[in-house]
């Protein structure tokens, strides 16, 4: 793709604060940069700890929505799970309210400040309403941890799979072959990886997450899916309500779909930037999703933010297609 001028892009740029309902990623509020261009709408929301050059990939999956016609759909509706934050067990009822029909769920587990038995409570939690959970540590987990806590986790019921057990390839091919029976799915060793088909050589996992943003938009998912031998479940980078619809159309053109997506997470948002249809009977419908102007400007960050946007947007700029 030959990139658009930067001052094009600057110029077709929207910075958003959207307020979010629980903390989520220690998020109370996400900002995004959203570019209007010829093709359509791209989101640029690398969180702001990313340096510039893993924030450039994202950068880059932004100007592909914007600039390019994404690739054909396949299907027409996708199937997502339900997604848990790191709530006490109680409050479980009330966040899978927001996901009707869901089949499908995904707990938040290790989270700092927590303890084991907070996070065996919040899947008895869910496992009590949704059958099929998986949960997603955020390799947050030691090897001897992660055994501990799946051997745990499994007393009562298997596990869809346990997504990003452990910080690093090694340690999740460790766990893989300690605990067979639970399927390793890779998030962070794929996305934050300089080789992200290295996890798969190792075989350290059973199923591979990809998000658009993180691994440089929909064309390079696609050739990762196509090439790492197991399984893919598209998610969300905790994208607005454009980044959903660009994860699912990428859904929507992979040749195959065995699990359920993350790509169900607008209900963590008070406000949006358009609206989004909730699931219904546990799917979503393809579709993209173009801001509504009121509420881009209802949403606009402080002046400071977007000043923050526009310096952070040059700094990645140069760094593309390298």
């Amino acid at each position: 793709m030959e990139l658009p001028a930067l001052d094009d892009v600057l110029d077709r740029m929207h910075v958003v604060a959207l307020p979010m309902r629980v903390r989520f990623r220690g998020i109370t509020t996400r900002e995004v940069a959203l570019i209007e261009g010829p093709a359509g709408w791209g989101e640029f929301g690398a969180f702001p700890e990313y340096d510039s050059p893993e924030a450039s990939a994202w950068l880059g999956a932004a100007i592909e929505a914007a600039y390019t016609e994404l690739p054909a759909a396949r299907r027409t509706r996708i199937p997502v799970n339900a997604t848990v934050p790191a709530v006490a067990a109680a409050d479980v009822p009330e966040v899978l309210a927001r996901f009707p029909g869901a089949r499908t769920a995904k707990v938040k587990v290790a989270e700092p400040g927590q303890t084991l038995e907070d996070d065996v409570a919040r899947v008895e939690a869910v496992r009590a309403q949704i059958p099929t959970v998986r949960v997603d540590a955020n390799g947050g987990w030691t090897v001897e941890q992660a055994i501990r806590a799946l051997t745990a986790l499994t007393r009562d019921g298997a596990l869809e799979y346990a997504e990003q057990p452990c910080a690093t390839v090694e340690e999740l091919a460790q766990v893989r072959r300690q605990l067979p029976d639970v399927p390793i799915a890779a998030d962070e060793s794929i996305r934050r990886a300089s080789d992200p088909l290295r996890v798969a050589r190792a075989r350290a996992a059973d199923v591979a997450v990809l998000k658009v943003a993180p691994l440089g938009g929909v064309a390079a998912l696609l050739d990762i899916a196509e090439r790492i031998g197991m399984p893919v479940v598209i998610s969300s980078a905790l994208d607005s309500a454009v980044g959903i619809g660009i994860g699912l159309r990428a859904a929507a053109a992979l040749p195959a779909l065995e699990h359920a997506c993350g790509l169900a997470t607008g209900g963590f948002f008070v406000e949006n930037v358009t609206d989004t249809p909730a699931p219904e009977d546990g799917y979503l419908t393809v579709a993209l999703f173009a801001p509504d102007p009121a509420r881009l400007a209802a949403l606009a960050a402080p002046a400071d933010r977007r000043d923050w946007w526009r310096r952070r947007v040059a700094d990645c700029y140069p760094l593309l297609n390298r």
